[in-house]
Formats: structure tokens, C-alpha cells, sequence
């Protein structure tokens, strides 16, 4: 099992439809005890890349989300403009 599946995993099982880096790297480290935080952010940034995880900001901090699962994506997206 890889970084990125574990990820998703988590990202696909998590009662939260948004999570932070920290929450998802203990999920990870739980599965991969040998796991360095710097593989998992980049495993993330890759999953993110790919467009199966997306970033969610709340201002002050970066959340995590799996793509189209809850209320993740730009509300603004999708509306005409008048």
C-alpha cells in the first residue's frame, strides 16, 4: 500500500468531508509507521494535481477534501453572471 491510496482511503472513510494536513498524516502514519511528513505533503500536492483531492481554504488555514464529496467546491462555480 502507497501514501497516495492511504490518502484516499482516508479522505473516502473520514466522517469529515474536510480535514487538515495534520489529520490526514496521522491517518497515514497509523498504516506507514515509516512514512516522513515531506512524502506525504507531496503525495497530497500530487493528488491534488491530479484533481482527486482538492484544496479548501478557511481564511487562516488549508483543508483538505476529496473531490466531490460534500461541500467542496467553489459555490460561486457553475452560476451565470447577469
Amino acid at each position: 500500500m502507497d501514501i497516495k491510496s492511504v490518502i484516499l482511503e482516508f479522505a473516502e472513510t473520514s466522517k469529515k468531508t474536510k480535514f487538515y494536513f495534520k489529520d490526514m498524516e496521522k491517518a497515514v502514519q497509523a498504516k506507514l509507521p515509516d512514512a516522513k511528513m515531506r512524502d506525504i505533503k507531496k503525495a497530497a500536492t500530487e493528488l491534488v494535481n491530479e484533481g482527486k483531492l482538492i484544496f479548501f481554504s478557511t481564511g487562516s488555514s488549508t483543508m483538505y477534501g476529496l473531490k466531490g464529496r460534500g461541500i467542496t467546491e467553489d459555490p460561486k462555480e457553475g452560476e451565470v453572471e447577469e
